[in-house]
């Protein structure tokens, strides 16, 4: 809110142009008060496993006992909807709030729940999607939360820079990459952005490390590794630990259940565990 207008009166001649205005900057912060801590999951480089990250983040730290939101603002490829097998499930509105689908202890906000089918086509230009971001936080009934989890598109374009420019309070940022050169490289302008927007960094995580054998147990890394670790240290960020390939992520996305619910004693789950308690130490 500018400062010309933060004290305003809606009933004076001189705000009355800027009323609405001043009343969403209230209720935006209203609702940004009651969340503890604002995560953005970014990635330069598509194809990385960053939803699948953010899924089983939020998923994770509700396993620890925080109460979590998640945010789903891939306007142009939302498949969180997916990945929770929401893809059916339509939001309400109770009074002046929407209300977000649950699934399980996490409370979900996707663009999918508000398009008629699932194919249908987002074509928005970046200040409609600066719209849908901002309705989509001061609007939706998150309640109290320790942690909002939000799944951002690859790259550093309009719907990273919206979500960064309209959340308040503490907002941190976790780093998807995968071990090889090629996406650390994209990942790096990511590392950018958050120095230009002077956006803290809990810190990276290396996705697609490694294939482990689910029969004989052998790790076979098909893209390399440590590209992930040597971009931490390059940066000065923690490494936040590496993720292997696991064929339980790809069934539990498409049957629509979280794996950190769904399997226990994957080598993808033991590995995320630390992961998610890294995450809560930073945030403490």
């Amino acid at each position: 809110m500018s400062e010309e207008h933060e004290n305003c009166n809606h009933d004076c001649a001189h705000c009355a142009s800027h009323a609405q205005e001043c009343e969403d900057e209230r209720k935006l912060a209203a609702v940004m008060a009651g969340i503890k801590h604002k995560i953005v999951v970014l990635s330069g480089k598509g194809g990385v496993g960053k939803s699948t990250v953010a899924v089983n983040l939020a998923f994770g730290l509700a396993g620890k006992g925080a109460k979590v939101g998640l945010l789903d603002v891939d306007f142009h490829g939302p498949s969180i909807p997916t990945m929770l097998g929401l893809n059916n499930e339509s939001v309400y509105q109770v009074e002046d709030k929407i209300l977000p689908v649950e699934k399980g202890a996490v409370k979900v906000i996707s663009v999918n729940f508000f398009l008629p089918d699932g194919d249908s086509a987002v074509i928005w230009r970046g200040p409609m999607k600066y719209g849908v971001i901002k309705q989509f936080l001061k609007d939706v009934a998150w309640g109290e939360l320790d942690y909002l989890v939000v799944d951002c598109p690859p790259g550093t374009g309009d719907e990273p820079l919206g979500v960064c420019q309209t959340l308040q309070g503490d907002i941190e940022a976790v780093l998807v990459t995968t071990p090889q050169e090629v996406a650390a490289a994209d990942v790096r302008k990511s590392l950018n952005f958050c120095e230009q927007l002077k956006l803290p960094i809990i810190g990276v995580i290396e996705n697609m490390s490694g294939f482990v054998c689910p029969h004989c147990g052998e790790v076979t890394y098909i893209f390399n590794q440590g590209g992930g670790q040597k971009l931490a240290d390059a940066a000065g960020v923690p490494f936040l630990g590496r993720i292997p390939i696991d064929p339980a992520i790809g069934v539990s996305g498409d049957e629509g259940k979280p794996f950190m619910d769904e399997a226990s004693e994957s080598p993808a789950v033991k590995a995320f565990w630390p992961v998610v308690e890294a995450v809560m130490n930073a945030t403490k």
